[in-house]
């Protein structure tokens, strides 16, 4: 199935890719891998779950929160591949990030979020490796930002 019908089919509409925050550009391709910078949970410009994991906000907020940031990776990748996911052969790795109080150990169940995501639009060219780290703290008051490396066709 095209990858772009799986969105349909699954109601997931995605939002507008967000303009870099930095001196970065949001997606870079070197050879058959594009790098996408990190994303915040975030639509079309307006900043969702803000907060500290384990103080304001629970594990399926934190969840909401990684699969949002998933949403404007994806939004980024598609754009990166003029328009279309089609090129996809699979997500190579997620790298995320939770903004969290020092006893919160959970980091892994909220990227889940994303993970999940991942596998449910690409099945098993979703499956990836991952790091879920906690930090202090994160751009805007974030709950989780989250980067991630893909595999395209030429």
């Amino acid at each position: 199935m095209r990858f772009d019908e799986r969105l349909i089919e699954l109601g997931i509409s995605l939002p507008s890719p967000s303009s870099p925050g930095g001196s970065y550009v949001p997606a870079l391709q070197v050879g058959n891998l594009v790098f996408l910078s990190g994303q915040l949970p975030q639509w079309n410009g307006e900043r969702r779950f803000l907060g500290r994991l384990g103080e304001d906000l629970d594990i399926e907020a934190g969840q909401q929160a990684a699969r949002l940031c998933a949403l404007n990776l994806i939004a980024h990748l598609r754009t990166m591949l003029n328009g279309s996911l089609d090129r996809v052969a699979r997500c190579v790795r997620l790298a995320g990030y939770v903004n969290s109080t020092s006893s919160f150990t959970q980091q892994p169940q909220v990227l889940n979020g994303a993970s999940d995501l991942m596998y449910q639009l690409f099945g098993d060219a979703g499956r990836h490796t991952r790091v879920a780290v906690g930090v202090s703290s994160l751009p805007s008051g974030g709950a989780v930002e989250i980067e991630a490396i893909f595999e395209v066709h030429q």
